[in-house]
C-alpha cells in the first residue's frame, strides 16, 4: 500500500496536467470508484469571497444540531488533510493512503481506457466523497474549487446551493465580466432544489434570478430575507440580533472579525433554514452554539498581542479591500507593518494600490507557490504607485526571514500584518505557531 508521503507526491504529481475545468473525467472516474457521492445529503457553496467562511458557519451550526458532517474545502492552510473532514477533525494520514491508493487504481484503469487523466483536483475530490462515505455523515457541506459548471465538485445534486458574493477572480477560466463569472458559479444550481443568495451586486443578482427561474429553483435571497443588528464588537468577535423570517435570533456571537463575516453568518443560518423545507428542522441553539464555536483560520486571525499580529488570506481585490476596512475599523492608531505576498495571476497593481498606502513600513516575500511574484517583482510595483507618503519597503523571498524582520521591526503597540496569497499565509501560520 501507499504511504501518506507517497500517496501525497501521487497526488501532488498531477498538478503538471494544469487546470482543466470539465466534469467528463470526474464522472468517469467517480463511476469506477462505485459513485460514492450519491446518496449524501449536501449543500453546495460556491462564491468569489466568503465560501470558506459560510462553509465552516454550515458545518459548526449542524455539528451543534447533533449531526456527523462532512467539510470539503480548499485550498488548505498548513496541512493538506485540512481539506476532508468529518466532526471538525481532519481526515487521518492511514486514510489518505489507503483511499488514495483506491483512487490511484481507478486512475489506471481510466489511462488502461485511453480515457484522458484526472487532474489533482479532480482525484482530491474524488478521495474526498470515498471517505464522507465510508463515515456515513448526515451532511456534507461542500465548496466549490472554482467556478461551479464545471468544477469537480458539481456531480451532485444538492438538497441547497448556497452562492457567496460573487467578484472578479480567476478571469482567464471564468470569464471577464460579472455577468460570465455569475454564469460559471451558477452551474451549481439544480432543477426543483432551494438556492440561497448573499447580497449581490446587480449585475451577479440579475445572472442568479434568471438561473434560478429557468431551472424552476426556489430563491432565498439573504438581503430580503433576514436582517441584522450589530450590537457589539472588537478583536475578540462580534454580537448581533439576526431576524430570519423563521427565527428571531437574540444576542448572537461570532469570533470571526469584519463586517462582511456578518452577511456570512446570515448567509450560513438562511441556508441551515433552507433545510426545513426537506423536513429537516435545525433547532436555534444550534444556531447560537455553531456560529460561536465556528472559526476560520488564516481569515483576519489574530495570532498573538503585544504586537498584535495578524493573517489573512486576502488574494484578490475584494479580500484585500475587505483586510483594509477591519484595519481601519480595529486597528486606527496603530502603526502598520505589512508582509505581502501574491501571485502573478492575480490583479496585484489594484490590490497594492488598495492596501499599501495605509501600512507604514511593507515587506514583500515569494509565496510558496510557482506562481508567485518574486519580493523584487512586488517591491518594484509598489515603488511604481505614487501616494502622498511613500513607505520603506524592503525584500526577501525567504519568509522566515520576512516574519523575523517583521517582528524584529514592530514595537509592542505596532500591528503586523501578513497578508495575501494563501500559500503564504499558511507558512507564515506555521512559522508563527511553531
Amino acid at each position: 500500500m501507499l504511504s501518506y508521503k507517497e500517496a501525497l507526491e501521487y497526488i501532488h504529481g498531477l498538478t503538471k496536467f494544469g487546470i482543466r475545468l470539465g466534469l467528463d473525467r470526474i464522472k468517469k472516474l467517480l463511476e469506477i470508484l462505485g459513485n460514492p457521492q450519491e446518496g449524501i445529503k449536501i449543500l453546495h457553496v460556491a462564491g468569489t469571497n466568503g465560501k470558506g467562511s459560510t462553509c465552516a458557519m454550515i458545518d459548526s451550526i449542524l455539528r451543534a444540531a447533533g449531526y456527523r458532517v462532512g467539510l470539503y474545502i480548499s485550498p488548505y492552510l498548513e496541512v493538506f488533510n485540512e481539506r476532508i473532514k468529518v466532526d471538525g477533525r481532519n481526515i487521518p494520514d492511514d486514510d489518505i493512503a489507503r483511499l488514495t491508493e483506491k483512487v490511484k487504481n481507478a486512475v489506471e484503469e481510466m489511462e488502461k481506457k485511453g480515457w484522458s487523466v484526472p487532474t489533482e483536483f479532480e482525484v482530491v475530490t474524488a478521495l474526498g466523497f470515498l471517505y464522507f462515505k465510508e463515515q456515513k455523515v448526515d451532511f456534507l457541506v461542500l465548496e466549490v474549487g472554482m467556478g461551479g459548471r464545471f468544477d469537480a465538485t458539481n456531480v451532485i445534486t444538492p438538497l441547497v446551493s448556497v452562492i457567496t458574493p460573487i467578484s472578479y477572480d480567476h478571469q482567464q477560466y471564468l470569464g471577464s465580466t460579472l455577468t460570465e463569472i455569475a454564469r460559471e458559479k451558477c452551474g451549481i444550481i439544480k432543477p426543483g432544489r432551494a438556492t440561497v443568495t448573499a447580497p449581490q451586486d446587480e449585475e451577479a443578482m440579475k445572472v442568479i434570478e434568471e438561473t434560478c427561474s429557468k431551472l424552476n429553483s426556489s430563491l432565498v435571497k439573504v438581503e430580503k430575507e433576514a436582517s441584522y443588528r450589530l450590537i457589539n464588537w472588537g478583536v475578540e468577535g462580534q454580537t448581533f440580533d439576526l431576524k430570519t423570517s423563521k427565527h428571531n435570533y437574540q444576542q448572537l456571537k461570532i469570533r470571526l472579525l469584519g463586517d462582511h463575516q456578518l452577511d456570512n453568518a446570515a448567509t450560513a443560518v438562511v441556508a441551515v433554514e433552507a433545510l426545513q423545507r426537506y423536513g429537516i428542522d435545525i433547532p436555534s441553539e444550534a444556531v447560537r452554539k455553531g456560529l460561536e464555536k465556528a472559526r476560520w483560520p488564516g481569515r483576519l486571525e489574530i495570532l498573538k498581542e503585544n504586537p498584535y499580529v495578524l493573517i489573512d488570506g486576502a488574494h484578490n481585490i475584494a479580500g484585500i479591500r475587505v483586510l483594509k476596512e477591519a484595519l481601519l475599523k480595529y486597528f486606527p492608531e496603530k502603526r502598520i507593518i505589512l508582509v505581502i505576498g501574491i501571485l502573478s495571476d492575480k490583479d496585484y497593481v489594484d490590490m497594492l494600490s488598495e492596501i499599501t498606502p495605509i501600512a507604514d513600513s511593507i515587506i514583500t516575500t515569494r509565496p510558496d507557490s510557482p506562481r508567485a511574484l518574486s519580493a523584487a517583482e512586488l517591491a518594484e510595483s509598489i515603488r511604481k504607485l505614487t501616494f502622498g507618503k511613500t513607505p520603506e519597503v524592503y525584500e526577501s523571498d525567504d519568509i522566515e526571514k520576512a516574519v523575523k524582520a517583521a517582528l524584529d521591526m514592530a514595537s509592542s503597540e505596532d500591528l503586523v500584518v501578513f497578508a495575501g496569497s494563501l500559500y503564504l499565509i499558511g507558512k507564515v501560520r506555521s512559522i508563527l505557531k511553531n
